[in-house]
């Protein structure tokens, strides 16, 4: 058996809302339910188990691969809904694109402080 990442809980104020938000902005099928989980599932058969929280929400990253394709769609979402965006991760380059490994990238927040991103190649993998 090869190691394989099968699910990850993301605190959230309203579980609901914000799994309802990634899975809108990624273009990936409804929020299931699964015990005190909202479950987005991704292409990989990775989930996002959203889970309701009073406590303080840690700021957490959450990468995801995409095509050339998904990256535009995703981005048109970004765009379109007004949300800020980086080229980093430490938000220090509004409003940009990074074009690491010879694809694009981009950093966004979740509804609760998550730091999203989106890339088309994984870092390491290309040109600088």
């Amino acid at each position: 058996m090869t190691i394989q990442l099968n699910h990850t809980i993301v605190p959230s104020r309203d579980k609901a809302a914000t799994a309802t938000f990634v899975a809108d902005i990624l273009g990936l099928g409804a929020p299931e339910p699964f015990g005190p989980f909202l479950v987005v599932k991704t292409d990989n058969e990775v989930s996002l188990d959203f889970l309701d929280t009073t406590g303080e929400i840690p700021s957490l990253h959450y990468a995801f691969l995409v095509s050339e394709a998904e990256f535009d769609e995703i981005f048109g979402r970004i765009t379109e809904a007004g949300l800020g965006y980086w080229a980093d991760p430490m938000h220090a380059k509004p409003g940009e694109i990074n074009h690491g490994d010879g694809g694009r990238g981009v950093y966004f927040d979740g509804p609760d402080g998550q730091n999203l991103e989106i890339l088309t190649r994984p870092y390491g993998s290309g040109a600088p």
